[in-house]
């Protein structure tokens, strides 16, 4: 008969060189260690919505800091272009000033030098421009002209009462409207502005010659009529 010995257990054979950890039976994981707690779940989804909830708020944010930039940058273009359209009508404000004061300028000295030009013209036409005052005189209105200066009225014309000023009046049998007969002072223009009318006689037709010159035409009407017309070529 064979004596066991207390104590021992009969143990698995184990492979040499393996620890005896090896040899436990190791039992499978259980499914509560598997799977995530159901409370981890749901506070990721509230910290994802949290999240969520604080981008929007922070894009939000972000766009109307976007649209008060940009309100801004319109209010300031708005200005900068009401500062660019009154300084261009400042500019020309003071260059239309600019010019209306040389005109002016011009005008004034050029009235002064109206007498000197006068004597200058009688001179000529009595033949008294000669030697040195005729290069003088010549010079003089040579400096008139590119100043502007133009001289206007001559025999002839009809009168216009804007640019001629009548100092004698009387009648002639051959015009047929105010006449500007003899020109005593001429006149002188700045462009389109006088600043001195012509000075001149004028004639106006004489009375009832318009209607002795209407019984005439009448007279020859009636002739032609009675005549069968004028003559055929």
């Amino acid at each position: 008969m064979t004596e066991e010995t207390p104590g021992f257990d009969e143990q698995p054979d184990v492979p040499s060189g393996a620890t005896p950890d090896d040899a436990e039976p190791k039992t499978a994981p259980s499914a509560q260690e598997g799977a995530a707690p159901a409370g981890d779940a749901s506070a990721a989804a509230q910290a994802a919505a949290h999240t969520a909830a604080q981008a929007a708020a922070q894009t939000a944010g972000l766009t109307a800091q976007l649209d008060q930039v940009r309100t801004a940058l319109n209010e300031r273009t708005m200005d900068l272009q009401r500062l660019q359209a009154e300084y261009q009508n400042y500019r020309r404000r003071v260059e239309r000033d600019r010019i209306a004061v040389k005109e002016i300028a011009i005008a004034n000295l050029l009235t002064e030098l109206l007498p000197v030009l006068d004597d200058i013209g009688r001179a000529r036409e009595h033949g008294e421009l000669v030697g040195g005052f005729k290069s003088v005189g010549e010079s003089l209105e040579t400096v008139a002209a590119k100043m502007g200066l133009q001289q206007f009225g001559k025999e002839g014309e009809p009168f216009d009462p804007t640019i001629h000023e009548a100092l004698m009046h009387s009648y002639a049998p051959d015009v047929t409207e105010t006449t500007c007969v003899a020109i005593l002072q001429p006149g002188y223009r700045i462009g389109e502005r006088t600043i001195r009318p012509a000075r001149v006689a004028v004639a106006e037709p004489q009375p009832g010659a318009q209607t002795v010159k209407a019984d005439e035409a009448s007279s020859e009407a009636a002739d032609d009529k009675e005549s069968g017309g004028p003559d055929e070529g």
